[in-house]
């Protein structure tokens, strides 16, 4: 199986560039898995899709202000990008420019040392000084930008703030949103409550590798990246008591997925009793068609870029042909595509 198997003509008339006006005022694509049946609805009729003893299953990662400009003593204005956060706190963030080791930069009246180069274009970094805690981290977050994708091709403005969040975010971390759930409001979540669907939420935290091209052509040859998650004993019991009671488990997007299918043998022999202590973990769990699904009954997501991991993971889920039919669709009927785009429902 090869990446250009994934390609397809996307116009960029098609890629949503910003939100919708009103939160959820967005269209659902909804496709059967056995069928390839296809319904046009909207974001809000996911209510219509559910049912009493379904188990809706949200990431509350929040996006953290991950993008600076800090500046060389040359004067040189380099472009940082803090990582996403992972088990072990390093620091790291990606670079556009020159650096070396030593160096320092200097932003907002504050000193950057460039620690060390770990990688081509990485670079561990410390702030100097007395400015709060000290930590990269609180840096970033009181004085750098929106990390917006970068197909959206303009600067983040003030809507982004809000808008490139969802509602329910709470672990800080990400470095982009899981963008099946940006859509997803407090009204809306509260009538599926209404309705008996259980709601849980696990943590993943998006990295800047979601974003990054495939440079093999064989799908066996490429290596994930690695995003770090944490799945509650709640959530985990919640999972187990779901699926031993006929419930489906709904995984709302890709960083869901990944997250429930790389535990799933440990959610399935989970027994909270032993330790009490959450699932975590690095995903790095390539899905494509193929792939046996553990966990999950039913997936929401966004119509996603060519030729992206992501799209292969939805392909996994739904069937390749279904897929293929599904996207021609929703091109036919003006969706919209990629993050602050329309979304589809695979059932």
């Amino acid at each position: 199986m090869r990446v250009a198997d994934f390609d397809y003509e996307l116009p960029e008339e098609k890629i949503a560039y910003y939100p919708p006006k009103e939160r959820g005022a967005t269209r659902l694509l909804v496709v059967s898995r056995k069928s390839g049946e296809i319904r046009h609805d909207r974001y809000a009729g996911l209510y219509d899709f559910l049912k009493k003893g379904d188990l809706l299953v949200l990431n509350n990662t929040r996006v953290i202000r991950a993008r600076l400009f800090a500046f060389k003593l040359t004067g040189a204005r380099i472009e940082l990008m803090l990582l996403e956060k992972h088990q072990v706190e390093q620091n790291l963030v990606l670079y556009r420019g020159k650096l070396k080791k030593g160096e320092t930069l200097t932003a907002h009246g504050q000193k950057i040392l460039v620690a060390d180069i770990v990688d081509h274009g990485i670079a561990r970094i410390e702030i100097q000084g007395n400015y709060l805690s000290g930590s990269v981290q609180d840096f970033f977050e009181h004085y750098g930008g929106v990390p917006i994708p970068p197909y959206l091709k303009r600067e983040a403005e003030e809507l982004d703030r809000e808008r490139y969040q969802t509602v329910f975010a709470q672990q800080p971390g990400s470095v982009a949103a899981p963008t099946a759930s940006i859509n997803l409001t407090p009204e809306l979540l509260e009538k599926l409550r209404q309705k008996e669907v259980d709601i849980t939420a696990i943590t993943l935290h998006v990295g800047l590798g979601t974003f990054l091209p495939i440079r093999v052509e064989s799908l066996h040859e490429h290596v994930m990246h690695r995003e770090y998650y944490s799945i509650p004993v709640e959530a985990a019991e919640k999972i187990r008591r779901a699926k031993n009671f006929g419930g489906r488990i709904i995984a709302v997007g890709t960083t869901v997925t990944r997250a429930l299918e790389h535990a799933g043998e440990r959610i399935e022999y989970f027994s909270g009793s032993e330790d009490n202590q959450a699932l975590t973990g690095e995903a790095d769990i390539f899905i494509f068609p193929g792939y046996k699904f553990r966990i999950i009954d039913a997936l929401l997501t966004n119509f996603h870029a060519p030729r992206s991991t992501v799209l292969m993971l939805t392909a996994a889920f739904t069937g390749s042909d279904n897929l293929r039919k599904a996207y021609s669709s929703a091109l036919a009927e003006g969706y919209y595509f990629l993050s602050y785009g329309d979304s589809m429902l695979i059932i």
